[in-house]
Order: structure tokens, then sequence, then C-alpha cells
């Protein structure tokens, strides 16, 4: 064998016996390592795993920023050609993944407090030159259309672990609160909105369904042996459970047939739906507002530098936005009120407003909701007792007769957060408005039986979680909101 060929096969087997080592070692994230005080990291021999973000070379060594998804800003790993690995740099690119041994030590330049001195780098995963993610700014629109890599950027990233730790944080509350956490179904038979915007699930052949004798399809012989759809609401089965376990809470998916294109709503999204026994409409309000405060002060407290990022890009006022959230009791007013409010408003220069005409009856706007909530109260907002002809059956009648025991949480910059209820109770006013909302209550018999057999007042709130994620983030559009945005037109991913 020839030297050139000896010497050839002796740094392959290095390059995998480093890789080996770091293997074995388990790795350090980027976050633990520069969150760590000085005096416990500095000096440590690590094992850093990620991806390369950018790459700068001198004349005897190279500069890595390597990011592991941990955290928003990336760890430099400074590689001198001493290193018997050195030779590995050169497969380094953009987006290239690879694993880093060595010591972190006070790094001179500005901005970062450590950096690592390698003494064993690998290449895990190659990246060609056509990586799409390239060190600029690309647009949010650009992005959507590669979900696969988004991710990886600094908006998206942040994005989601602002989404995990709020995810943390409502079980943590719920589950404080000594709420059962309950898994309701995604198909279903019932329409619990009762507006009909729902995805049908069927196996039958599309083409050529089987009919009945009217001509019209025949269910019955669909895998349900009924019509079923994809759920738009976990609510009617976290009832059945809270007249039996007291309190409990959903946070699942929820899907919505609605044609629409707005930066605020998704064919797919999550809802976190709790149901409390033995509860009014104040109750309500009460936990909803305790619930808000308690996932902002969470991630005030454990996503700062994502925080700092989207207050420098996104939404200048954020923190003053956040804190104040948490430190201000919310606003609350009835339904009446507010449309007063708003007529007082609006009449002072109706050009400015696209819906101008309000009135007892109107099903608030998004521009309403958040001039509520921006200009009029400068903090959260609650709406109650709404009108009963804009709210659902399932919403506890008031004894005016011409409201119900309802409420929304509007907040700054997004308007409706939150929609909740006290729930109608009384089993013959139940029975009453199914028909009047034209649904069969039939199709309810075990819904009208919690009425029947120990009926109890209870009440409830849904929360978009997608919708606390763009008011938490001061992100505008929904769909950077989700890993995987379903809207009209769009289940690429």
């Amino acid at each position: 064998m020839s030297t050139t060929a000896s010497q050839d096969s002796g740094a392959a087997a290095a390059a995998v016996a480093a890789s080996g080592s770091q293997q074995r070692q388990k790795r350090t994230r980027v976050r633990a390592i520069l969150e760590a005080p000085d005096e416990t990291i500095v000096g440590s021999e690590v094992v850093v795993k990620g991806w390369v973000r950018t790459k700068r070379g001198q004349k005897t060594f190279t500069f890595l920023e390597v990011n592991d998804g941990s955290s928003l800003k990336g760890l430099q790993v400074v590689a001198g050609a001493e290193l018997p690995s050195y030779g590995e740099v050169d497969r380094v690119s953009t987006g290239a993944s690879v694993a880093v041994r060595g010591v972190i030590q006070e790094s001179p330049g500005q901005g970062q407090r450590f950096e690592l001195k390698a003494s064993e780098i690998s290449v895990l995963g190659e990246c060609p030159g056509d990586y799409p993610l390239q060190k600029k700014r690309h647009s949010l629109e650009f992005l959507r259309g590669m979900a696969h890599l988004r991710p990886r950027t600094n908006t998206i990233g942040a994005v989601a672990r602002v989404r995990s730790a709020l995810a943390f944080a409502t079980h943590q509350f719920f589950q404080g609160e000594g709420f059962q956490y309950l898994q309701t179904p995604l198909i279903t038979a019932s329409d619990c909105e009762g507006a009909g915007e729902m995805f049908r699930v069927t196996t039958l052949p599309p083409a050529s369904p089987p009919t009945d004798d009217a001509g019209a399809v025949d269910f019955a012989k669909d895998f349900f042996g009924r019509p079923a759809y994809l759920t738009v609401s976990g609510q009617l089965s976290a009832e059945t459970h809270a007249c039996a376990l007291g309190d409990v809470y959903t946070f699942g998916p929820t899907f919505r047939a609605e044609n629409s294109q707005t930066t605020r709503h998704l064919a797919e999204f999550n809802m976190i739906e709790p149901e409390m026994a033995f509860a009014d409409l104040i109750d309500d309000m009460d936990n909803a507002e305790a619930f808000v405060k308690h996932v902002v002060s969470h991630v005030l407290q454990n996503c700062r530098s994502d925080l700092d990022f989207f207050a420098g890009f996104y939404d200048k006022g954020l923190f003053d936005k956040l804190q104040r959230l948490v430190d201000q009791p919310f606003a609350r007013i009835e339904y009446t009120a507010a449309v007063k409010l708003l007529q007082e408003e609006i009449a002072m220069d109706p050009s400015q407003w696209q819906f101008p005409d309000v009135s007892f009856g109107t099903d608030l706007q998004t521009e309403h909701e958040r001039w509520l909530a921006e200009k009029k109260f400068n903090t959260a907002t609650f709406v109650y007792n709404y009108p009963r002809t804009i709210k659902a059956f399932y919403m506890r009648d008031n004894e005016d007769g011409a409201t119900v025991a309802a409420m929304d949480l509007l907040v700054p910059g997004v308007g409706e957060l939150i929609g909740g209820s006290q729930r109608e109770e009384r089993l013959g006013v139940l029975e009453a408005k199914l028909r009047e909302f034209g649904l069969d209550p039939k199709d309810y018999w075990w819904y009208l039986d919690l009425r029947k057999y120990g009926s109890v007042p209870h009440a409830g709130y849904g929360l978009g979680f997608e919708r606390l994620v763009c008011y938490v983030t001061g992100i505008d559009n929904i769909r950077e909101a989700i890993a995987f945005p379903r809207y009209p037109g769009s289940a690429e991913f």
C-alpha cells in the first residue's frame, strides 16, 4: 500500500473514531451552555450537535455558528487547522449537520459570552449548494412554501419554542387547579356550533356512493352507519365528563370547513376547552382570566430571548403589552354597553369603519373587538351577555329572554381570543332551543340525558391555541403559528 493511501485510510479511521466517541458522549444543548453560569461552564468539555448557520474561514482556523434548535442563538465554534479532523471542515456548508467536541471558553467576540474550542469535528449530514435557507431574510410567504424546512429559521423556530412553552403552561395551570385532562373524539356525528361547516368523514366511493329508495346517499352503508364528521369542538363530549368528574379540560385539534383566507382563520387548529361543573358565567370569566395570565407569565419568564426577537422584528410594544396583561385586571363590560360605546365612537366618523352599522343583535367584527380592547380599555376585555340570536343553542338563556350568559375575551392585536358561556342545564329549555335552532333533539339524546339525570349548573370556554400564539409572539398571520397550516387550497405537507 502506498504512503498516501495509508494516510487516507488513517484519516478516515480517525474520523469514524471521532464520530463514534461523540455519539457515546451525551450531547449538551446550546441553550444549556448559553444560560449556564460562567464558573460552571467555562473549561467544560462538551459535545454539541446541530446545524450550521454560518461558516467563516480564515487562514489557520474556521468559525462556525451551530444551532441545535434549543435557542434562538447559536454557539460559535472555533475549529483550528491543527485538528486531526480539520479536513471535515471542507465538507461543511450552510445547513449541514455537525457534531463537535470541545472545551467551552470565554469569547473575545462581541455579542456572545462563550464559544466552543473544537477538539473533534465531524459532518453528520452534508448540505448541497442549492439549500434554500441561506443567510438572509426570507418572507413568511416564501417560507410557507417549504414548511418542512422553515422551522430552521429564526422566526418559525422561535414560534415553535414559544408554542411549546404555552402548551406546557396550559397543562401546568389546569393540573394545578385540579382539572382532569380529557381526550375527546375527532370523529363525531354532532355539530356543536350548528353552523354546518364540517368536514365529512366517509369510506363510501365518491363517484358512485350507494343510494336509498329516495335516491339520497345511503349512509347506513358507510363505515359508521350514519353521517360522520371531523369535530368542530370537544365541548359537548367534555360536558359529559364535567358532569361526573367536576372539572375537565381538552386540548387538541378541531376542524372547520370555513372557506376563509383571512389571517385569523385555519381549517385545522387546536382548541383548549375547559368545562367546569357547579360554575356560572362569573366563574367562567375568572378561570379564563387566571389561565391567560398564567401562560403569558410563564412565557415571559422562560422565553426571553425569543420574545426579544419578536419585539425587535414584529411588535415593538410586545413586552409592554404582555406585562400589562399579566399585571392589570381584565376589563368586563356587558354587550349592550359595548354596543353603546361603539355607536358613540363610530358616530364621530363613520368613514373610518368598515362596518359602521352597530346595534343590538350585531355580531361584533374584528375592528369592533380590537377598538374595545386596544383603544377604549387598552387591556384584555370581556364582553358578556350577548344576544341569544347570535350565539349557539347550548348557551344558557338569561332571565331577560333576549340574551344568553355568554362571554368573549378580546385582546389587543388579535380581537377574540376566547369564547365561552354558562351552559343551558334546564332540560325543557334546551329541548326547545334545539328545535328553535333547527336541530333534531333525537340527535342529541345523550346530551339531553345530562340534563335529565342529576343536572348541575356548569360553564366552559374555548381558546384558539394558534390565536394565543399570535398574541404572545406578535405574529400577524395565524399560518405562522402552526407547524403545517391548513387553509382553503393548501394541504401539501
